[in-house]
């Protein structure tokens, strides 16, 4: 048997407090998803005046970041690097930058996802999010 650590609830309303006082800082209206390592909804907040589709697009993000066990924004850049074919990826959405893992000793214990400002701006907020529960440390 191989034991492993998970994200609780606790996690999830440590990381969205965190982002969204990040957000706050920048006057950014964001929506924020934070999941587990199987990229499942934890928990969610979309911030007053925050787009719509940026729910779903966060979330997206969240998944794909906790699936892939890295930032989302490496996926991004390789297909703009003209690897067209991983947009073929089954059950893969978020494709764009603003998608951090949460890192614990190495390994995946879930993932953040931020929509709704620039994409560096997105990520920014996501990785503040990801720090509040791993006190910076991967």
């Amino acid at each position: 048997m191989i034991s492993k650590q998970v994200m609780t609830s606790e996690d999830a309303f440590k990381a969205l407090h965190a982002a969204q006082q990040e957000a706050l800082a920048h006057q950014w209206a964001v929506s924020i998803a934070v999941c587990d390592d199987g990229g499942h909804l934890l928990g969610f907040v979309r911030m007053p005046g925050a787009n719509i589709a940026s729910a779903t697009i966060s979330q997206s993000k969240a998944a794909t970041a906790a699936q892939m066990k890295r930032e989302t924004k490496g996926i991004e850049e390789m297909i703009n690097g003209g690897r067209f074919a991983f947009l073929s990826a089954p059950k893969l959405e978020g494709l764009l930058e603003g998608g951090v893992p949460v890192l614990v000793n190495g390994q995946c214990v879930g993932a953040v996802g931020v929509s709704g400002v620039k994409p560096g701006e997105d990520a920014q907020i996501a990785k503040a999010a990801a720090d509040a529960v791993t006190g910076g440390m991967t």
